[in-house]
């Protein structure tokens, strides 16, 4: 039943030592440059540049302050990394074939880090994912109930806060639904050494379990087999029966369930759409199921989460994701510390992105949408801003092309945003790249962003609508994305170019669409369906049939709801899949696709390649045998980037 455990993490779990390849902090660096002024040089910056992984990504610092945990680029490849503060060698973790899902500190000593691997099983590739404990020093992982761990072997629903190695996971026991094994029980578990003891026993058909900040397991999501149907079910404390406190139906209703669970019995927050259908932060009466007053709102745009404090029983900030993603702190300390901070840097962007358990020491990126920037280590004590890592060595410090957010109509007069960037010192007449983004339920915001950056300095303006179905812009602009996919989400990218037409910035003869994932099927359908519009088309791990993705789905825990969500999807799967049209296609297509890609098969762009040859379209092929769905590898994105240079230079020069 478990044999594929043996060869999980075979290639992981080694621990090597880090020469002067790691990137490290420099001794008394100062911050950057005071100047916002842009990029002028008339020289671009080789292709190579913008391909570089950013040298240091997800940094969080241990508790007392003396190392930071994240990933790392050396040589083209991104590691996890274990830091010294103290000048000290990094430790580098390989993963082999794993991915890096997540890391967090347990105490000054552990870290707990999720990992994932697609692994054979029953006659199918299935996603196996695992939870290790990595000492500090990077010379011990420990491997978390590695005996018996089925499927899913990675949830850690608490963290200990006395300063002991323990934490709360939940895990599966069976791969097989009929065995109570299958559903998660929690155990406690000692991430120094592996040492287990029960918690909870699995409960047939919950799948997630939550603890509140004492690590008592108070609530549990569940959703029927099939996933039509989902329950929640909630305790008073720690001990005791569970019972059921909302079920609905899936894809019609949304559970009531606390965000945070506060100390006070009965009572917790949630986030909950306010009158206008934007997400907000309420207080709420578990008792009742009645959410109290407002506590926090982002007016016009969904909220991202809570910050929960030190205790687990409150928060010091709230996720937001205006314009631009940040943190708005709610603890006053905090509010004095970024605004500190913010002081010492001019013509900057600082964000706190961690912090030590006494708030002395924090890391502070600083850059903003036109530049990579840095991550700086700040000390409270001399208030010293020293600079640990320089995201790109090229690029420095610079501020590169400029980016904003504007607003346009779509033609049913639905208000669109999108972001917008244009090469440094150009803003007229300008070839366009219009580049929809991935989900769909997902959107772009002002960051750094190393293809539009690239695009940019070779002369094209890039936009970005965040077009209806998109998240952030409260539930009704997502719903109007129902039923739409390749139709009215197609059309609110096409409008966008009239629009920059019309502001003088963009010259429409000269578009093109480019797209990955969700936007790389937006870049086959505007080939297929919109070739008057654009000169030509380019699709990274694109979706060219819908009906297949339909049928991808059909061996997973609920199955049936995936597939009623697909289907609510388009009125006709087969109507609006690219790869069924090939006859259609008007304009020149690109399509690249990485073979370890495991959210898109690569089979979506091989046979779309094969269907369009076979019809003797202009099609370009590119398979990449080491490339994943997001770009992973220095290697994969300098020939992607190399490619798309040579496809747009050819079919729509700048």
């Amino acid at each position: 039943m478990l044999r594929w455990r043996a060869g999980l993490l075979c290639a992981g779990a080694l621990v090597v030592s880090a020469p002067a390849a790691v990137p490290a902090q420099s001794q008394g660096a100062s911050p950057p440059p005071t100047s916002p002024g842009t990029q002028t040089n008339p020289t671009p910056f080789d292709v190579s540049v913008f391909a570089e992984l950013p040298a240091m990504e997800g940094p969080e610092i241990s508790p007392n302050g003396k190392f930071i945990a994240a990933k790392i680029a050396v040589a083209g490849t991104q590691y996890f990394a274990i830091v010294p503060l103290d000048g000290g060698k990094p430790k580098l973790i390989g993963l082999g074939e794993n991915d890096l899902n997540k890391w967090s500190w347990v105490n000054d000593d552990w870290l707990v880090i999720g990992v994932g691997q697609l692994v054979p099983m029953e006659g199918d590739s299935w996603y196996v994912t695992r939870s290790l404990g990595v000492s500090a020093a990077g010379n011990k992982i420990v491997k978390l109930a590695a005996n018996d761990a089925a499927q899913d072997a990675d949830d850690i629903v608490w963290i200990a806060t006395d300063g002991t190695p323990r934490v709360r996971m939940a895990l599966q026991t069976s791969i097989y639904s009929d065995d109570p094994g299958f559903w998660p029980q929690v155990e406690e578990i000692d991430v120094s050494t592996g040492r287990r003891k029960p918690v909870l026993r699995g409960r047939e058909g919950i799948w997630n379990w939550y603890a509140d900040g004492s690590g008592a397991i108070r609530m549990g999501i569940g959703m029927s087999l099939d996933g039509r149907t989902q329950r929640a079910v909630y305790r008073e404390s720690g001990e005791g029966s569970f019972k059921t406190i909302d079920k609905v139906k899936t894809h019609r209703d949304t559970l009531t369930v606390p965000a945070m669970f506060l100390k006070e019995p009965g009572k917790g927050l949630m986030i909950a759409d306010d009158a206008d259908g934007f997400s907000a932060l309420y207080e709420l009466d578990l008792s009742t199921l009645e959410r109290g007053k407002q506590l926090f709102a982002s007016k016009g745009f969904d909220i991202g989460g809570l910050l929960p404090d030190e205790s687990g029983f409150g928060y010091v900030g709230v996720y937001v994701n205006e314009d631009k993603p940040g943190i708005r702190w709610t603890d006053p300390a905090l509010v004095a510390l970024q605004a500190t901070i913010a002081g010492m840097i001019k013509g900057g962007e600082p964000r706190i992105v961690s912090l030590s358990r006494d708030r002395s020491v924090a890391v502070v990126h600083v850059g903003g949408a036109n530049a990579p920037g840095a991550y700086f280590l700040y000390r409270t004590a001399d208030q010293s801003m020293q600079r640990l890592v320089t995201n790109n060595d090229t690029i420095g410090m610079k501020r590169m092309n400029p980016v904003r957010t504007i607003r346009y109509r779509a033609r049913d007069g639905l208000e669109i945003a999108a972001v917008l960037t244009l090469p440094a010192g150009k803003k007229s007449n300008l070839p366009l790249i219009v580049m929809p983004h991935g989900g769909p339920f997902a959107r772009d915001t002002e960051e750094w962003d190393w293809w539009t950056q690239f695009l940019a300095s070779r002369g094209y303006a890039v936009v970005q609508p965040n077009y209806r179905g998109s998240s952030g812009y409260g539930t009704p602009f997502t719903q109007k994305g129902q039923g739409q996919w390749g139709l009215a989400m197609q059309d609110d990218l096409n409008d966008v170019v009239p629009e920059l037409a019309k502001l003088g910035i963009a010259d429409p003869k000269r578009a093109c669409m480019v797209g990955a994932s969700y936007g790389g099927y937006a870049a086959m359908r505007a080939a297929q369906r919109d070739g008057k519009l654009y000169r030509c088309a380019v699709a990274f791990a694109g979706v060219s049939d819908l009906n297949r993705m339909l049928n991808q789905n059909r061996n997973f825990l609920g199955s049936d709801a995936r597939r009623d969500w697909l289907k609510m999807q388009a009125p006709d799967l087969k109507a609006v899949s690219p790869l069924n049209y090939p006859g259609e296609f008007s304009i020149p297509l690109l399509l690249v696709h990485g073979k370890k890609d495991r959210v898109v098969p690569i089979v979506h762009s091989r046979a779309m390649a094969s269907k369009l040859k076979g019809v003797g379209k202009d099609v370009v092929y590119i398979e990449q045998p080491e490339a994943d769905h997001h770009f992973s590898r220095s290697e994969d994105r300098l020939e992607f980037l190399k490619a798309l240079e040579a496809f747009l230079a050819k079919h729509n020069p700048a």
